[in-house]
């Protein structure tokens, strides 16, 4: 609601555009919550191109029901100022290339002299001109560049300024040009649901040399499905770890047999409540096969000692499981019901 009111207010603004968003799920994995996606070019073609089809995008996903907040950063129309250096009057006037690019670098930006170390700190020198003596493209002319013959040529002889208009910045992402697109999903939408409207409103509007990418928390979302090889690499440690524990390659079976109950019923809690597959759920999972294979831990621990005990290996497992099913209830249910807070 917040979040509303204040880019109501924000678009109010006459110099500029401004918004706000909310912050990343998992912070330091993005700048922004809900969806990330790069719209890239790969036909090629110029700036210009990209931004009409980028706002053509996002004017569309603007119209559906599952997205919200749909924008972009990127402008292709920035104001700027295009300095040319004049070749044939540097050569004939004898100044340095150089000292003609450091100059102009040290009036529009600020150009690095060296470092010097005082109260225990290294401090850097920078050289910059000040605000007020770079305004306008005439101030060029108020700034100097020596020439072989030890004489001062003003900067506005060798360099002309033309005022023209261009893209700030842009991004490559997989090699391909691309323009960075975030959104939110609308009220009552998840983030599958509104990244699944961004893949067919991709299908629908986008030309053929055209292509998009997930990145930063929505690409982890996007290839959490597939993220098989993660449980496969995950069952293989806790196997390692227990064999080595026992000192049997037969034993650790035992404990991870609890492993595929304890999956069917967490995925059955996620399909009862509608829940996705996110990256969240696939770190619960992982997180669900340690805590099982703990718990089978301490009745195969306790059968193995009652079976060098003497008694069979029936007896054994039966002794095991009855001496420890109060501690693994108890434990269990200390866990379930920490969770509860976090399941409502």
């Amino acid at each position: 609601v917040i979040l509303g009111e204040l880019n109501a207010k924000l678009r109010e603004l006459p110099g500029a555009q401004a918004f706000g968003f909310p912050p990343p799920s998992i912070p330091g994995v993005g700048n922004a919550g809900g969806f990330t996606v790069m719209l890239q070019d790969r036909g090629g073609h110029d700036v210009p191109w990209l931004a009409a089809n980028t706002q053509r995008f996002i004017e569309a996903a603007n119209q559906r029901p599952e997205l919200a907040g749909v924008v972009t950063v990127f402008r292709p129309d920035v104001p700027q100022l295009f300095a040319e250096v004049n070749s044939d009057k540097v050569y004939k006037l004898g100044v340095s290339d150089r000292d003609v690019y450091d100059t102009l670098q040290a009036l529009l930006g600020s150009s690095y002299v060296n470092q010097f170390n005082r109260f225990g700190r290294v401090w850097k020198v920078f050289l910059q001109a000040e605000p007020e003596f770079r305004v306008d493209a005439d101030d060029i002319g108020g700034f100097y560049v020596r020439n072989k013959e030890q004489q001062m040529v003003p900067l506005s002889t060798l360099v002309s300024a033309e005022p023209s208009f261009g893209p700030a910045f842009t991004n490559r992402y997989n090699l391909f040009r691309a323009v960075e697109v975030i959104g939110s999903p609308a009220p009552g939408y998840s983030s599958g649901q509104a990244m699944a409207a961004i893949e067919s409103l991709a299908a629908e509007t986008l030309p053929s040399d055209m292509s998009f990418e997930w990145t930063n928390m929505s690409y982890q979302e996007a290839t959490a499905g597939g993220s098989a090889g993660t449980f496969a690499l995950s069952i293989l440690f806790v196997f390692l770890i227990l064999a080595a524990l026992y000192e049997s390659w037969s034993l650790p079976w035992s404990v991870l047999l609890t492993t595929p109950i304890a999956i069917f019923g967490a995925y059955l809690g996620i399909f009862l409540r509608g829940l996705e597959n996110d990256v969240f759920a696939q770190i619960g999972l992982i997180m669900l096969i340690g805590l099982v294979a703990k718990n089978a831990i301490l009745i195969v621990e306790f059968a193995v000692m009652e079976q060098k005990s003497g008694k069979t290996m029936v007896d054994a497992a039966l002794a095991g499981a009855k001496s420890r099913l109060r501690p693994i209830l108890m434990t269990s249910f200390a866990f379930i019901l920490g969770c509860v807070p976090l399941w409502t």
